[in-house]
């Protein structure tokens, strides 16, 4: 084991709560041990018996990792040499204990003269030695022939999971500046996150400085770099403060760059989060994940895609919705003003079934490269909107089909919608796949099948929405105005369509967009750098 000239200096306390500092003035012996090591076990009989023999000139401790292990380890060994609690492991943390029994040697100034681990007959044969010459006082007579020439020894407690991120980050170097809060030590932790006003209404992961020390191993960012600057408060977003919240909405670390990526792309002035937040409509990131990193980090986009019952689809999208509550304030009753809200501000995020359509996928369809992995940003504000058609059987009419329960998008009579999603099944994809179609065909379709002559858009007694008559003078449209045909969207573009779902069911959806263009949002589209 490498070794430091001089040992790191600390206080502990024995069972009766006496007090013993290192370095001590005299020659010391450390051992480092717990109760489940039977490494430990075979050195205990040895520890003691140098206690005995060298105990008036030389500090013959134990250090033991479990206090109630310690208590165990006395009664079976029948030790009379002090018995110190490092329970809290801070010590064994502090000398990168990796392995018990840890034996050192230290001088009366606490430097290092040898050090071990595990159990070497050689190794307890020269500190015998060495203290025997240093003390002028005899070694024990030890039957050697009864112990084996080595044998490796047990995991230190404090590298253990968890244990290990604690220590870290009540170390001088932990990365975490989070202000810590305290409470009470009967407080109920999830109560006390749901008063702070820190959850969306369901109980949220305790974000101890271990947890979120874990959740920043999954990026190589600097965890005080400032990500973005959230809506509506303004606030910085560190890459601490996101790992928190990540931590908080149930992420695994190998989340944390999907989540990274999406708060950057919610927070661009083109995606406008605190429209898409401040809206009555009810808006909302819905997040589509493609590429590599779906399959890396077991993104759902087959049975299911859309709905509950997978880890990262949910913790991912609840993280980004977390994120824009406790650090940008985004809060319902404060500047989220929805009429009625939307589940979907729960968590929305997905993946793209890439391989099962013959299109390219939709981050290539926008200039990403296969490979890379991709976050797209749009803001929903309804959806999904089942389409329900099992009995179309060509491409002619399953997009004609589609085009028609399109045209209900925020009103039948409201044409020149914004961007809309469509998320494809794959049995509908294969009555497409039946004509070879390609994405612009189905767009072209769609567009077709949902255009309606103007005299059916214009507001009348049936419907005050649609089109004023008075938008075209005292007089009102033509008869040439009234028979042209108005498409749904405004641009084929404004139709993105995506393939997700099992191979089971004819069922499509459709997600409705909030305002397009500068006046509101726009979809935006960002590549994941991975740790």
């Amino acid at each position: 084991m490498a070794i430091e000239t001089s040992l790191r200096p600390f206080s502990l306390r024995d069972a009766a709560g006496a007090q013993y500092h290192f370095p001590t003035t005299r020659l010391a012996l450390l051992c480092f041990v717990h109760e489940e090591c039977q490494t430990c076990a075979l050195s205990m009989p040895l520890i003691e018996e140098t206690h005995r023999a060298f105990g008036s000139a030389v500090d013959v401790w134990a250090i033991g990792q479990d206090t109630p292990g310690n208590a165990t380890l006395i009664e079976r060994h029948g030790l009379t040499l002090p018995m110190l609690d490092d329970d809290a492991l801070a010590v064994s943390f502090a000398y990168d204990l990796d392995t018990v029994p840890a034996i050192f040697l230290a001088d009366a100034e606490g430097r290092a003269l040898q050090s071990f681990i595990g159990f070497g007959k050689g190794d307890w044969q020269r500190v015998h030695a060495e203290l025997a010459s240093l003390s002028g006082l005899a070694a024990p007579e030890v039957d050697w022939d009864a112990y084996p020439e080595s044998r490796p020894g047990c995991g230190s407690r404090s590298v253990e999971p968890g244990i290990a991120e604690r220590l870290i980050a009540e170390s001088e170097g932990s990365p975490l500046r989070a202000r810590r809060v305290d409470i009470g030590e009967h407080d109920d932790i999830h109560e006390f996150m749901f008063d702070q006003g820190l959850t969306d209404g369901l109980p949220v992961v305790p974000p101890t400085p271990e947890r979120v020390l874990r959740m920043l191993s999954g990026t190589k960012r600097d965890a005080q770099e400032e990500v973005a600057v959230v809506p509506p408060n303004m606030a910085p977003a560190t890459v601490e403060k996101i790992a928190i919240n990540a931590v908080m909405a149930g992420c695994k670390p190998e989340y944390l760059p999907v989540v990274l990526t999406a708060v950057e792309a919610m927070c661009t002035d083109e995606f406008n989060i605190h429209g898409v937040s401040a809206t009555t409509m009810g808006a909302t990131p819905m997040m589509l994940i493609n590429g590599p990193i779906r399959d890396k980090i077991g993104l759902n986009y087959k049975l299911g895609a859309l709905g509950p019952g997978h880890r990262a689809n949910s913790a991912i999208g609840r993280a980004v919705r977390l994120v824009l509550r406790n650090v940008g304030g985004g809060k319902p009753g404060g500047t989220e003003r929805s009429t009625l809200s939307n589940p979907a501000k729960l968590a929305l995020c997905f993946a793209e079934w890439e391989e099962r359509a013959p299109w390219e996928p939709y981050h290539v369809e926008h200039g990403f490269q296969p490979e890379d992995s991709v976050v797209t940003l749009f803001a929903a504000t309804g959806g999904p909107t089942m389409i329900v058609d099992q009995t179309s059987r060509d491409a002619r009419q399953i997009g004609g089909s589609i085009g028609m329960a399109m045209e209900a998008v925020a009103h039948p009579k409201a044409h020149g919608a914004s961007d809309t999603f469509l998320v494809l099944c794959p049995e509908h994809l294969d009555t497409l796949q039946t004509n070879g179609w390609t994405k612009d065909e189905l767009r072209a379709r769609i567009q077709e099948a949902s255009s309606r002559p103007l005299r059916e858009l214009l507001q009348d007694e049936h419907s005050g929405a649609g089109v004023p008559r008075d938008r075209f003078g005292a007089d009102g449209p033509t008869e040439e105005q009234l028979d042209r045909l108005i498409p749904k969207f405004a641009d084929p573009s404004s139709i993105h369509i995506v393939v997700a779902g099992s191979d089971a069911g004819k069922f499509s959806s459709i997600f409705q967009g909030w305002a397009t263009g500068p006046r509101g949002s726009q979809i935006v589209s960002r590549k994941i750098e991975e740790a």
